[in-house]
């Protein structure tokens, strides 16, 4: 059994760290911090954990997390790479599940996110968590940068079609939408039931902070081609998933008859993704709660366009969820520990 600490536990990612941890038979939590909240009984602040957790969350504490095996990052930016290297030094192996870690140019992660990297050894040293990329390296990793909602939607999506070579990657579309719980806790008025409820926009169109770690993930799997991706996230009036509608160019149409091969072959030795007969339609309700990605293809007549639709809930395999698998993983644990559980319905 491992002992496990989560920094930043008061948000939707850290309730649903907690929830899922507390039925993993090989993990013992020990500290939740939480500066605004340090004293308040976890299950006062989550009743859906009452029963499961006699802890109190409280301020974070090098020397106390010091103690733990592995500790979660459920933070803003900017905490992670400020304490995250004082803990590594000591031994504990960790797995961020804020930006941090995930880009590997500073300078870009500095433009998107207004401050200079204060960690840039271990940026380089990250291991960006998508296990049906990385296992290998994840196993051996002791800084596991765990991927963003839309990018994890969006590269599984892509990634057969990148990895063959049969698409045009210069002209790569990815479009988005989330539920409201993808903006976080915090109380903002864009948010707010009133606001959301019967409506549906886009927001980022000009630039939003997942697409250069999209554009990252994309130039890995395309084995360092340049890649041109257009990316637009859309906020929709539900609490948990992503749907991410994907368009690329085909560079000869005759292949289209092997795509649905291609993709099963791909995937068929990966427990968390699904991909489904050539036509379907992946809702978000079928992984709600769930640590799949579930997908299907299409196309339209005799278009060499190839249209590929990729549903998650964004605080499983979007989070929380892809972040044990990350845990089960490294720990060599069998990799669906605690989360290869049907989706919840209705």
């Amino acid at each position: 059994m491992i002992k496990v600490g989560i920094v930043g536990g008061t948000g939707y990612t850290g309730v649903e760290l907690l929830r899922i941890l507390a039925a993993h038979p090989e993990v013992d939590v020990r500290q939740i911090t939480s500066r605004s909240e340090a004293g308040m009984a976890v299950a006062d602040m989550y009743p859906n954990l009452r029963g499961h957790y006699d802890l109190r969350f409280s301020e974070p504490d090098v020397n106390t997390l010091a103690a733990c095996d592995l500790v979660f990052f459920a933070t803003p930016h900017g905490v992670a790479m400020r304490m995250a290297p004082e803990l590594m030094a000591r031994g504990v192996r960790v797995v961020d599940l804020s930006a941090d870690f995930r880009l590997k140019d500073l300078e870009v992660w500095a433009s998107w996110y207004g401050m200079a990297h204060e960690s840039p050894d271990w940026a380089a040293k990250a291991v960006y968590g998508l296990p049906e990329v990385a296992r290998k390296d994840i196993r051996e990793a002791q800084l596991v940068a765990n991927p963003g909602c839309y990018p994890t939607a969006v590269h599984l999506g892509f990634l057969p079609l990148l990895e063959s070579g049969l698409i045009d990657p210069s002209r790569l579309i990815a479009d988005g939408k989330s539920g409201a719980s993808g903006a976080g806790r915090q109380a903002k008025v864009g948010t707010l039931h009133g606001e959301v409820g019967e409506s549906f926009k886009a927001y980022g169109a000009s630039g939003h902070r997942h697409l250069p770690e999209i554009r990252q993930g994309l130039v890995n799997a395309a084995a360092g081609q340049d890649v041109g991706v257009t990316f637009v996230p859309h906020l929709v009036p539900m609490i948990r998933g992503i749907e991410a509608t994907l368009y690329s160019e085909l560079r000869d149409p005759a292949d289209f008859e092997r795509l649905q091969g291609l993709y099963e072959t791909r995937f068929k030795d990966e427990p968390f993704v699904d991909v489904m007969p050539f036509g379907s339609h992946p809702e978000t309700r079928s992984v709600r709660g769930a640590n799949t990605c579930r997908m299907a293809l299409h196309r339209q007549g005799d278009s060499n366009t190839v249209i590929v639709s990729s549903v998650i809930d964004n605080l499983v395999k979007g989070a929380a969820g892809q972040a044990v698998q990350n845990m089960n993983i490294m720990f060599g644990f069998d990799e669906v520990l605690a989360i290869n559980l049907p989706a919840m319905l209705p």
